[in-house]
């Protein structure tokens, strides 16, 4: 797998966190990992733009991490499910993966 996708991959995964950092975030420890977290999580954006186009990049970003904290919202935290919802988060993960197939590494 290329390099840029994998800092793309690795900062939508920790995007999850910090959100949930956001949300349930309690004590000022909390408030510091998080933000710990966030940082991470744009140092690996930062890395993949020298690999790939920004606008790839930031597009992948927010469509892997608003698709993913949507499930964990549905499978963990209990938030309401229809198969509207599941539609829309299906077409946002197919459009990563269009954005993926079809954008190349810079060398």
């Amino acid at each position: 797998m290329r390099v840029g996708w994998i800092y793309v991959f690795l900062a939508a995964f920790i995007e999850i966190f910090w959100v949930l950092g956001l949300k349930y975030s309690v004590n000022i420890w909390m408030w510091i990992g998080t933000i710990i977290i966030i940082i991470l999580s744009f140092i690996f954006v930062i890395k993949a733009c020298e690999k790939l186009p920004s606008g790839t990049v930031y597009a992948v970003f927010t469509g892997l991490g608003a698709a993913s904290i949507a499930i964990v919202d549905f499978v963990l935290l209990g938030a309401d499910f229809t198969y509207a919802k599941g539609l829309f988060i299906s077409l946002i993960i197919f459009g990563v993966v269009g954005i993926q197939l079809t954008t190349a590494e810079v060398e």
